[in-house]
């Protein structure tokens, strides 16, 4: 799992390990750590050409002594002076190994950077805010026009300098790299887009600062964290044991959304999925899915209350925002089972907020930013550019947790720590990706993970089926071709797979097996 810090944090835990060491201890193992990074990048050190971005801070510091250490290997070094001042230190070392310093406007600068092998961003430290201005945006300029016009690599010095740390957000101009190498904790701002985008590859350098930061502000689950969450059928499974989830989808205008929430649900493991839909949907799922117990939806709006006994509900997908489907959603959410909430439920929960204001049992709620930017009466622009201000906002105001999709999806609870999923490829921005995600993170729910666990996996395990459904093959994930949401719940029992093995299996003694259906 990648943990993240609140820069506040951060700086706190630095003083307090810096309290302890000698001076300049701290700066020297993370430019150590940096230039290592940084020779590894190069295809040789000797005579390779690198340019450093350094501003006023001890990121510009720390680009400086990991440029001194790369010129005593060889390498031929420019400082460019960016900041109102210089890190005296890393100037009087880099000067001592042979480097040299020049100043923004240098007129043979552009052509340095053109020549060079590496760029150094160290313009901006994890407190930078509101973006690059100036001297810094001319020279994130240049950078990127010596990265994208002559294959020079850019390195970002703990963050992409222009990236809101605490957030991702980039309110202005920012240094795009191809790799960040960061110290001693990830920053939230490297794992949510935008800033998430320009951050490239991202190493994590260990400073020894983990015994002094206190409980994360965000994290990225890995596959063996996933994998862990999973439940297993043991030999006294059954289709009960197993988890059975309701779920509410489907009209007879959106007969595929029902198949596809359906779908996503039986591969995600659920015992039993029962359905409650319009008749033309459930003749769709039933040639696709006929394991599912259907109940054919009337006039009334009250066949939740006949369905039968679930572990926990999904309501939304397709199912309409007509008079009976705001009923069929207000009895779910009546129940004292977990509920996820999609599509057209959140249009109605939109219009009506007190449907979850007594709930005391878990609900997730799973809104695009435009389904978010309804529940929150604000701008989808807005959300798409504050992503985790507006996920955790919105778990405030309606006591849920709140899972946002987009290029970045971010799991929000009151009180707990942002989740941040780091799967997914952009081909998965097709129609009814979204219905298998609420269909396998419910089946999740009736299994028994609470309301973020089961977001945080089914996330995760949409991203990688996804990327294994675009490169045709559970072994190569590559996102190379486009694909359909059927794609995607075809491939989820190869992403499963693929997580498990990421964890030790436990030994499979005599009687193993399963009882059937």
């Amino acid at each position: 799992m990648r943990n993240a810090h609140a820069v506040a944090d951060i700086r706190a835990a630095e003083a307090e390990l810096m309290a302890r060491l000698p001076p300049g201890a701290l700066m020297q193992r993370a430019a150590a750590g940096l230039a290592a990074v940084c020779a590894g990048l190069l295809p040789r050190v000797y005579g390779a050409r690198v340019v450093v971005l350094a501003g006023s801070g001890d990121n510009g510091g720390d680009a400086l002594y990991a440029g001194a250490r790369l010129a005593r290997r060889g390498a031929l070094v420019l400082a460019v002076a960016a900041g109102a001042r210089l890190h005296a230190g890393g100037a009087a070392a880099l000067r001592a190994a042979g480097g040299r310093v020049t100043e923004p406007g240098d007129p043979d600068l552009p052509a340095a950077m053109n020549a060079a092998g590496l760029v150094l961003d160290g313009l901006l430290g994890i407190g930078g805010r509101g973006g690059l201005r100036g001297p810094q945006a001319a020279l994130a300029e240049l950078a990127e026009a010596a990265r994208a016009g002559h294959g020079t690599t850019v390195v970002a010095v703990d963050l992409p300098s222009g990236v809101d740390a605490d957030t991702g957000e980039v309110p202005g101009a920012a240094v795009q790299a191809d790799v960040t190498v960061t110290f001693g904790t990830w920053k939230t701002g490297l794992l949510i887009d935008p800033g998430a985008a320009r951050a490239g590859l991202a190493y994590l350098v260990n400073i020894g600062l983990a015994p002094y930061l206190p409980g994360p502000a965000a994290a990225a689950y890995g596959a063996g964290d996933v994998a862990a969450l999973l439940p297993r059928p043991g030999p006294e499974s059954d289709k009960y044991r197993r988890g059975v989830i309701g779920i509410v989808a489907g009209s007879d205008r959106f007969t595929g959304a029902a198949a596809l929430a359906v779908g996503g649900a039986v591969r995600g493991g659920a015992g039993m999925v029962r359905l409650v839909t319009a008749p033309a949907a459930a003749a769709v799922v039933r040639q696709h899915w006929p394991e599912a117990v259907i109940t054919v939806t009337g006039d009334s709006g009250g066949e939740v209350g006949t369905a039968g006994r679930v572990q926990a509900w999904l309501a939304g997908p397709g199912m309409g925002t007509d008079e009976q489907a705001r009923r069929r959603l207000a009895a779910v959410l009546a129940t004292d089972l977990p509920v996820l909430v999609d599509a057209d439920g959140l249009t109605l929960l939109a219009e009506s907020p007190a449907l979850v204001a007594e709930r005391r049992a878990a609900t997730l709620l799973t809104p695009h930013a435009g389904e978010l930017a309804r529940l929150m009466r604000t701008d989808p622009a807005e959300v798409t550019a504050r992503r985790s201000e507006h996920a955790r906002a919105a778990a405030r105001t309606y006591g849920c947790c709140v899972l946002l999709k987009g290029s970045t999806t971010v799991i929000a609870a009151d009180g707990g720590p942002l989740l941040v999923n780091p799967t997914g490829t952009g081909w998965l921005a097709t129609a009814g990706t979204g219905d298998v995600l609420a269909g396998l993170a419910g089946a999740l729910l009736a299994q028994g993970l609470d309301a973020g666990e089961a977001a945080a996996a089914a996330a995760y395990l949409h991203g990688i089926s996804a990327r294994y459904a675009a490169s045709g093959t559970g072994e190569h994930p590559g996102g190379e071709a486009p694909i359909g949401a059927g794609d995607v719940i075809g491939s989820l029992p190869d992403a499963i797979r693929a997580v498990h093995e990421a964890a030790p299996r436990p030994f499979a003694g005599p009687g193993s097996g399963h009882t059937p259906g």
